[in-house]
């Protein structure tokens, strides 16, 4: 199925995209988090890098979202920069990018430009906004687009304000991995027909789109679009977190019956004693002895009671804490590599996972073998600029 020699760096450690070539225009947020998945499933990622200061920049070394990938550096602003790119692009399988809309193209290296270096291109555009629309132009982040998608709504207790989820419900889930999703489709089409494709992914449309569940109760009437008095979002007593009494924190998540009922037994309560759950006028007074109860211990105790059950309890943890946490241990979903603990790779394949073969590539560090790897000898070193 591929159109290209496998990953110099060896089979041995080949994911299931081992000779996809995919170029990544450097950007902030969900493009690289994008790039960084198709890098770990093992294709050949080259992330074109300009010169001079980064946005946003911390430590490259440390910027996980640039592993797996190889850097070379490109000012598009020279005369032979779009050219240097449309000629990467013409060697591809992937075209990556995540600029406002018009940007690539007044660089030069739109899908137009790219798609007659090589029809069967596939390139995504990854945008908070879309590429049309009245917002198209204008600037953005995560929570605004998760906010007008109607997402962030629904995250909070009903008494406060919506809560922020990081950056992972706008950047990540509906960005990210719809750009991926929507570029691996198209990379099957591309391979069937031999004409590729633009793919368009907006946050706001994956985020969206993420909510179907929820039109669907919506409309049947039993979703309410108000924060905090709903099956899943915390108004539920057997569906939402508890403050233990040393200032931890359990997720509840019992919502069938029999995972109830040793929910209820493990809490030490009596069932045969406590009002209907299934009647929305008691979840007040479940609430209310739940809270009570998780008061009584500490998160550990807690933990111990309920680890190893079905009653669908588990303590809240951490990011340091859940990579200690031993079933995440033992099936080594944190893994220590390059000197960093970080995810491994997701998800999982029998016969060609995926890997941790390259560090964060440091920008402009790999000009000289993607040279050589991708048979451009035209991609010339650019002149260092400190990194």
């Amino acid at each position: 199925m591929s159109h290209h020699p496998p990953d110099p760096r060896g089979r041995d450690r080949a994911g299931p995209l081992d000779g996809v070539r995919v170029v990544e225009l450097a950007g902030i947020g969900p493009g690289p988090f994008a790039a960084m998945l198709l890098g770990d499933l093992g294709a050949d990622v080259v992330r074109v890098d300009r010169p001079g200061p980064r946005p946003l920049a911390g430590d490259p070394a440390h910027d996980l979202t640039n592993r797996n990938k190889r850097s070379v550096l490109v000012d598009l602003k020279s005369p032979g920069g779009p050219g240097t790119v449309r000629a990467l692009a013409a060697r591809a399988d992937v075209v990556l990018e995540g600029w406002r809309p018009g940007v690539a193209e007044r660089l030069g290296v739109g899908p137009e430009a790219c798609l007659a270096a090589n029809p069967a291109l596939v390139y995504g555009r990854m945008t908070g906004w879309g590429q049309q629309g009245p917002l198209a132009p204008r600037a953005g982040h995560d929570i605004g687009y998760i906010a007008t998608a109607g997402a962030l709504s629904l995250i909070g207790a009903a008494e406060g304000p919506p809560a922020v989820p990081a950056n992972l419900l706008g950047d990540y889930a509906g960005g990210s991995l719809y750009l991926v999703t929507g570029v691996l489709a198209a990379l099957l089409g591309a391979r069937v027909t031999g004409r590729g494709q633009v793919v368009d992914a907006a946050i706001v449309d994956g985020t969206a789109h993420l909510t179907a569940l929820l039109w669907g109760m919506l409309a049947e009437g039993t979703w309410r679009d108000a924060r905090g008095g709903n099956l899943l979002d915390g108004g539920c007593p057997y569906y939402r977190v508890y403050e233990t009494g040393d200032g931890g924190w359990m997720a509840v998540g019992a919502l069938e019956p029999q995972f109830y009922t040793v929910f209820v037994a493990l809490l030490g309560l009596d069932a045969e004693a406590l009002p209907d759950r299934a009647d929305p006028r008691n979840w007040p007074e479940l609430q209310a002895l739940f809270t009570a109860r998780f008061k009584t211990a500490s998160r550990e105790e807690w933990a111990a009671v309920f680890e190893g059950t079905d009653a669908c309890v588990a303590p809240v943890l951490s990011l340091r804490e859940a990579a200690a946490h031993p079933h995440l241990t033992g099936r080594g979903t944190y893994t220590e590599a390059h000197g960093v603990t970080q995810p491994a790779p997701a998800p999982r394949f029998s016969a060609t996972p995926g890997s941790l073969r390259l560090p964060p590539a440091v920008p402009g560090a790999h000009t000289a073998e993607v040279a050589r790897d991708w048979d451009l000898p035209q991609l010339s070193d650019p002149p260092k600029d400190g990194h």
